[in-house]
């Protein structure tokens, strides 16, 4: 299966990435089918140029999109959609985070019963 992901390069500290085409099992740094494009999340403006067409032409012959890259497309309208999470939390932290949400919630006391204030107290 074809995949559109993001290959890493640039320096130390300084990562640039590139939009590239390549089978799904295979090592992004490897040799990729074709690059499309590419981002640099360091800029103020999060810079992404791709190549529109060769993206739209990739997602006709049935390649995915990595969630970022997904997230990366609808965030620049070059495909429509609800992002994706990219964050993934395991069932036993989610379980604990929320024991401890409830361990820490306010313990709501009982209301008294207020008098109405039209009405003097007797």
């Amino acid at each position: 299966m074809l995949t559109i992901r993001l290959s890493r390069v640039g320096r130390k500290n300084q990562p640039l990435y590139r939009v590239i085409v390549s089978e799904k099992g295979r090592d992004p740094w490897g040799k990729a089918l074709e690059i499309l494009g590419n981002f640099n999340g360091r800029s103020s403006e999060r810079k992404l140029e791709v190549d529109t067409e060769r993206v739209k032409y990739w997602l006709s012959k049935g390649a995915q999109m990595s969630d970022t890259i997904f997230n990366l497309f609808v965030d620049h309208k070059i495909v429509e959609g609800k992002k994706h999470n990219v964050t993934h939390i395991s069932k036993t932290r989610a379980a604990k985070i929320a024991e401890e949400a409830a361990k820490n919630a306010p313990k709501e006391e009982p209301k008294a019963e207020e008098k109405p204030a039209d009405q003097p107290a007797a």
